[in-house]
């Protein structure tokens, strides 16, 4: 049974940081590729970084240079880290994972094109005020 528990949103003034954390188990020796994907009120949604079993990474360009995903294979654990927040960065945030060695890139953008991950955490808010 793969699981994937998010931690570490919350309430921020813009410019300031935070981490999120996304536990995941249920995966064992399987290929898989993890993201972080984000859903404003009113809004898709979208993709916002991913990363897969060989440490490749991809960004949505609103947030390239801000935002870093990392994974710790020992804690079985996905990072986001959240720095220079803005305000627009405000919604809720998912860990999502699909199995198989899909390109980071095409991961991106599973939502957009009107797919979906194989698996979703219950996600976690991040709120940026002015």
């Amino acid at each position: 049974q793969v699981q994937l528990v998010e931690s570490g949103g919350g309430s921020v003034q813009a410019g300031e940081s935070l981490r999120l954390s996304c536990a995941v188990s249920g995966f064992a020796d399987s290929k898989y590729s993890l993201g972080w994907f984000r859903q404003a009120p009113g809004k898709e949604r979208e993709g916002v970084a991913a990363i897969d079993s060989d440490g490749n990474t991809a960004y949505t360009d609103s947030v390239k240079g801000r935002f870093a995903i990392s994974q710790d294979n020992a804690k079985n654990t996905l990072y986001l880290q959240l720095n220079s927040l803005k305000p627009e960065d405000t919604a809720m945030y998912y860990c999502a994972a699909v199995r198989g060695e899909i390109p980071v890139r095409i991961v991106l953008q599973i939502t957009a094109a009107g797919l979906t991950m194989d698996y979703w955490g219950q996600g976690t808010q991040v709120t940026v005020s002015s």
